[in-house]
């Protein structure tokens, strides 16, 4: 399946189905992650079951704080 992540163009296994499953497929474990489909906010409950699609955009952005 061809996505656009984080404004790269890429391909990723066709068993990826899900938000959780790209995060996963990806690593992306970092515990304040934002997720974005085509601009609309996902909330982390929905990552689940919130299905992907051939050539959506995706936004993955982990909140980091400091000082």
């Amino acid at each position: 399946m061809n996505l656009v992540i984080n404004n790269r163009r890429e391909t990723v296994p066709d068993d990826i189905r899900t938000i959780k499953d790209l995060l996963d497929f990806k690593k992306f474990s970092f515990p304040r992650i934002i997720v974005r489909i085509n601009g609309k906010l996902i909330r982390k409950p929905a990552y689940p079951e919130t299905v992907i699609r051939e050539n959506d955009r995706i936004e993955a952005i982990h909140m980091i704080s400091g000082g």
